[in-house]
């Protein structure tokens, strides 16, 4: 094996990007509304426009982007990340909500201009 791999530094909760697996785990960290929001992820199919939404959302929440191997936030792990993120964002739920539905337009726009091209 790798030794990167058996360094302890190597966290197996860390990805690229926002995964996935994560959104169950974040239902409690806000109101309602957050609750319900996480609900529709969760739910969503892999590939449907809400799903990549929320991972597009939570992706720039954490600044994602500017995650690497040395950073302390990979130390910690995508999950723990993500709580922090929820907890460093003073806007209200209903802002959540926004940036996941600016997302979600995003998402659908880019889906329908490869489909437009074909």
């Amino acid at each position: 094996m790798l030794d990167f791999l058996n360094n302890k530094m190597y966290n197996p909760d860390t990805d690229l990007i926002f995964p996935p697996r994560v959104i169950s785990t974040l239902s409690n960290e806000r109101s309602s509304v957050w609750k319900d929001l996480v609900a529709l992820a969760q739910k969503s199919d892999s590939d449907s426009p809400e799903k990549v939404a929320f991972i597009l959302m939570m992706a720039r929440l954490n600044n994602c982007a500017t995650c690497n191997a040395d950073s302390y936030r990979a130390i910690l792990g995508c999950s723990t990340c993500a709580r922090q993120a929820l907890k460093r964002f003073h806007g209200t739920d209903e802002e959540l909500v926004r940036l996941f539905d600016v997302a979600r337009s995003e998402i659908i726009l880019y889906v329908d201009s490869k489909t437009d091209s074909r």
